[in-house]
């Protein structure tokens, strides 16, 4: 790891703002969400059942496209919103999303694996739960996170507060490394919910896949590989435990 170069000043405002919408927006979008269990066959909040997770991430990800068109009337980004222009790193992101789905599986389930036992996941494996959960994690999730923390948040903060910071022969911003520190931050209730190593665990994978999605957005100049690798990993995790549940059951 070595020192920042091109031009790099911390500046408070910018700062505020990325932390406000990448913790605010899921916010709003849950309560958006909670509110429409109310008069939509949507469950409640409490569980965060899979209907429920597909209301949150949908209105989530609709305030993000609102927030990107409203900040791009004052600060003119480029959110990524097309196809990559050259580089697609499309196959650096299946191979690390492969990668990091096995890695995930490993530390939010060791003793399980260790023990050989039935990792707890609370929902029976029926057909629609499997199908469900994998079209969530790997199709779903990576649209409705990405457009938020990397379109949205990297996308805005590389215009505000410009400049990079060289790890070995890889340059990246540092608004891609702020906003993955936040993006780890915005899953910190598994820490609150439930202390423990895996959890802590959980956060450092959730930055190092930050800056990593971050990376092949300011290169690529698209979304695209990031939604990839975050789907490719979530999904591998996934269909890991499945597996393991089936066979350990």
């Amino acid at each position: 790891m070595s020192e920042a170069v091109a031009r790099f000043r911390l500046r408070a405002l910018p700062i505020v703002v990325v932390i406000l919408l990448g913790l605010g927006l899921p916010f709003l979008g849950a309560a958006i969400s909670q509110s429409l269990s109310y008069v939509l066959p949507l469950p409640s909040m409490h569980g965060a059942t899979l209907p429920w997770l597909y209301s949150q991430h949908a209105a989530q990800t609709l305030l993000a496209l609102v927030a990107i068109f409203i900040i791009k009337r004052f600060t003119s980004f480029d959110a990524g919103l097309r196809w990559p222009p050259d580089k697609t790193y499309l196959r650096a992101a299946i191979l690390w999303g492969v990668l990091f789905g096995m890695l995930m599986t490993v530390v939010d389930y060791a003793p399980d694996l260790l023990a050989r036992r039935a990792p707890m996941i609370g929902f029976a494996l029926t057909p629609a739960n499997v199908v469900g959960w994998l079209g969530f994690e790997g199709m779903y999730v990576g649209p409705t996170e990405e457009i938020l923390f990397r379109s949205l948040l990297v996308g805005y903060l590389i215009a505000a507060m410009p400049g990079t910071l060289r790890l070995w022969r890889y340059e990246i911003s540092w608004a891609g490394v702020i906003v993955a520190l936040i993006f780890a931050l915005a899953h910190i209730t598994t820490i609150i919910n439930n202390p423990s190593w895996a959890a802590f665990g959980q956060q450092l994978y959730a930055f190092a896949l930050g800056v990593l999605y971050a990376y092949w957005f300011e290169k690529s100049r698209s979304v695209l590989a990031p939604v990839i690798g975050h789907n490719v990993s979530d999904l591998t995790e996934y269909a890991i435990l499945f597996t393991l549940v089936a066979m350990w059951s």
